[in-house]
C-alpha cells in the first residue's frame, strides 16, 4: 500500500525532524485548476457574515441614490447587483464593493435632464467602454494623479449639492434646478416643513426624515457594537421610520418598486445621429469622475487591510465591464464605494466572495421580497442622502488641509464654490488648473543675490531655488546690473532646477560680458551634466578657469 502522506507531498524537501517544507501538493488528477478557480479560491467563513452586512448597508443606499437621481429605485438596485455578481468576480481590488455612488448623483441628474431617461443607458455604456479601454491600456493608475485638495473639494461640493437637493425631497417636495437654486430655496423648505399644507403633507414627511437622521446618528453612537454588525445604522433608521409611517398610516410618498425586476429595466432607445456627440461627452465626464472616485476608494481600501493589494488597471477594466452592462439595461452608473467597502473590511471579509455574495442577496431580496420595499417612505431615503451629503461637506476638512498651507485651502474652496455655482466638471477642471498654477508659482520661487566687491572687481551671483523661464526677466535684470569690468562667479550650489531658457540666457550674456572686457568663472559642463541638458561642446575658457567657463 503506498504511503499516502509521501505521495501527497512528493517533491517536498524533508527536514531533520521528518517533516516537509512545502504546502500539500494536490494529487494528480490530469487537470490543472482553471485560472478563474485559482483566482477566486474558496470563500472564507468570515465572507458570509461580511456579505450580509454589506447587503444591509447597500440596500438603502442603492435605493436612496436612485431616488436622489430621480429614477426608479430598482435601477439603483440593479447597479448594486451587477457590482456584486459581475464586477465582484473581475475586480482588481478584492475587498472593494461596487455600486451606485452618491458622488455621481449630480452628473446623472444633469445627463438625464439633457438627454432623457430613455437615452441615459447610452451615456453609462459609453462611460463603461472608455473605462474598459483605459484599463486595457494601463491607464488606471493615472486617475490617482489628482491633487488631494481637488479630490476633497469635489467630494465636499458633491456633498453640498446632495444636501441642498435632498432636503426638498425629504419634505416630499421637488428639488429645484441647479445647486444655487436649491440652496436659496432652503428657507422655503423649512417654512413648508413647519407649516401644514393642504396639497402635500410636507410636515409629516419632514418629521419622518428628521427622525431617520436622529436614529442613524443615535444608533452609530449608542447602539451595541455587536448588534451594529448585523444592523447597520442606515438600515436601522429606515426600518424604524418605515414602521412608524405604516403604524400611523402617514399620507406621504412611498417607494415605487415593481414586483417584476425585469419590468423595471430601462433598455435605452437608439438615438438619432445628431444626439451621439452630446451622449459621448456626457459619457466622458461620467467615466472620468467615476474612475477617479473608484481609484480613490481603491487606495483607501488598500490601507484598511493587510491582504492582497489592488491591481488598479484590472479594477478599471472591471468597472468598465460593469458599466457597459448597466448601460445596456439603463441602470445607474457604478463606482467603487467607500461606505460599503469599509463596512466589508470591518465586518471581517477576507476574499472577493463577500462582494459577490452581497450582489446575490440583493437579487434574492428584490426578487422575493420586493413588495416590502414599497412601504419605505421616500423621505426616509432622502434623509439618508441628506446625512451622507452633510458628511461629505464636512468643514473639518479645511482644518486638515490648512497644515499644507493657505494655497491648498484656496484650491479646495474654489473647487467647492465652482461646483455649487456651475457644475461638477467645471468645478473639478477649475480646481485642477488652480492647483497646477499653484505648482507653477512654487517652481517660480527663486532668490537672486548679487554680492559686488568693487575693490577686487569681483561679483558673486548666487541663485537659490528654481531658475525657470518664469523668472527669466528678474535674472536678466540682475545680470544687467553687474558692471562691465567685473569678474563674475556664479554660485548654483543651492539651485534646485534650471531650465533651458535660463541656460541660454547665461550663455548669451556671458558672450556679451566678455566682449565688454569682463570675465565669468563658471563650469558650463558641470551645470549641463547636473540638469541633464547634454553636452554641447563648451569652449575652453581663460587660463585658470574651470573647463567650459569664460564666454
Amino acid at each position: 500500500m503506498p504511503n499516502t502522506r509521501q505521495d501527497d507531498l512528493s517533491g517536498a524537501e524533508r527536514l531533520p525532524d521528518n517533516t516537509f517544507r512545502a504546502e500539500r501538493v494536490p494529487p494528480a488528477t490530469g487537470a490543472e485548476p482553471s485560472t478563474v478557480r485559482r483566482r477566486l479560491g474558496r470563500p472564507d467563513p468570515g465572507d458570509y457574515l461580511a456579505s450580509v452586512v454589506v447587503f444591509l448597508v447597500a440596500l438603502p443606499l442603492c435605493m436612496g441614490i436612485a431616488v436622489a437621481c430621480g429614477v426608479p429605485p430598482a435601477l439603483g438596485i440593479v447597479t448594486g447587483i451587477v457590482g456584486g455578481l459581475v464586477v465582484g468576480f473581475l475586480q482588481g481590488a478584492p475587498l472593494q464593493v461596487s455600486g451606485p455612488a452618491a458622488g455621481l448623483v449630480v452628473l446623472v441628474v444633469e445627463a438625464i435632464d439633457e438627454h432623457g431617461l430613455e437615452y441615459f443607458g447610452w451615456v453609462v455604456a459609453i462611460a463603461g467602454a472608455i473605462q474598459l479601454v483605459g484599463g486595457l491600456l494601463g491607464a488606471g493608475r493615472y486617475f490617482r494623479a489628482v491633487p488631494p485638495s481637488v479630490i476633497h473639494g469635489m467630494l465636499a461640493g458633491i456633498g453640498v449639492l446632495i444636501f441642498a437637493s435632498q432636503v426638498h425631497v425629504m419634505i416630499d417636495d421637488a428639488p429645484r434646478k441647479g445647486g444655487l437654486a436649491n440652496l436659496l430655496a432652503l428657507p422655503e423648505a423649512v417654512a413648508k416643513a413647519v407649516a401644514p399644507s393642504e396639497s402635500l403633507p410636507h410636515r409629516e414627511a419632514a418629521a419622518i426624515g428628521i427622525a431617520t437622521i436622529v436614529l442613524i446618528v443615535s444608533w452609530q453612537r449608542f447602539g451595541p457594537a455587536k448588534v451594529r454588525k448585523f444592523l447597520p445604522a442606515p438600515l436601522f433608521g429606515i426600518v424604524c421610520t418605515t414602521v412608524i409611517a405604516q403604524v400611523f398610516a402617514l399620507p406621504i410618498e412611498y417607494v415605487d418598486v415593481p414586483s417584476d425586476l425585469a419590468a423595471a429595466l430601462n433598455v435605452p432607445v437608439l438615438p438619432a445621429s445628431s444626439q451621439w456627440w452630446g451622449l459621448f461627452m456626457s459619457g466622458v465626464v461620467i467615466a472620468a469622475v467615476a474612475s477617479a472616485e473608484t481609484m480613490l476608494c481603491t487606495t483607501a481600501v488598500d490601507r484598511m487591510h493587510g491582504g492582497e493589494k489592488a491591481d488598479y488597471n484590472r479594477e478599471m477594466l472591471a468597472q468598465g465591464i460593469g458599466n457597459l452592462i448597466c448601460g445596456a439595461v439603463g441602470a445607474l452608473p457604478m463606482t467603487g464605494v467607500i461606505v460599503r467597502s469599509s463596512a466589508n473590511v470591518q465586518a471581517g471579509a477576507k476574499t472577493r466572495w463577500s462582494a459577490i455574495l452581497h450582489g446575490l442577496w440583493l437579487l434574492v431580496f428584490v426578487g422575493v421580497f420586493s413588495q416590502l420595499l414599497t412601504h419605505i417612505p421616500v423621505s426616509a431615503l432622502a434623509a439618508l442622502l441628506v446625512f451622507i451629503g452633510a458628511r461629505l461637506a464636512n468643514p473639518a476638512v479645511v482644518k486638515e488641509l490648512r497644515r499644507y498651507g493657505r494655497g491648498v485651502v484656496i484650491v479646495f474652496l474654489v473647487t467647492v464654490g465652482t461646483i455649487v455655482a456651475t457644475d461638477l466638471l467645471t468645478g473639478v477642471i477649475t480646481g485642477f488648473v488652480l492647483a497646477a498654477g499653484r505648482l507653477l508659482l512654487q517652481l517660480a520661487r527663486l532668490h537672486i543675490e548679487v554680492v559686488d566687491d568693487p575693490a577686487s572687481k569681483r561679483t558673486v551671483l548666487r541663485l537659490v531655488g528654481s531658475a525657470t523661464f518664469l523668472r527669466l526677466a528678474d535674472i536678466a535684470d540682475a545680470l544687467q546690473s553687474i558692471p562691465d569690468d567685473r569678474e563674475i562667479h556664479v554660485d548654483v550650489d543651492r539651485l534646485d532646477h534650471i531650465d533651458h531658457a535660463i541656460l541660454e540666457l547665461f550663455r548669451d550674456w556671458a558672450d556679451q560680458h566678455k566682449a565688454r572686457g569682463g570675465r565669468i568663472v563658471f563650469d558650463w559642463e558641470y551645470l549641463e551634466r547636473r540638469y541633464h541638458f547634454g553636452h554641447h561642446g563648451a569652449e575652453a575658457g581663460n587660463e585658470g578657469e574651470p573647463a567650459g567657463s569664460g564666454g
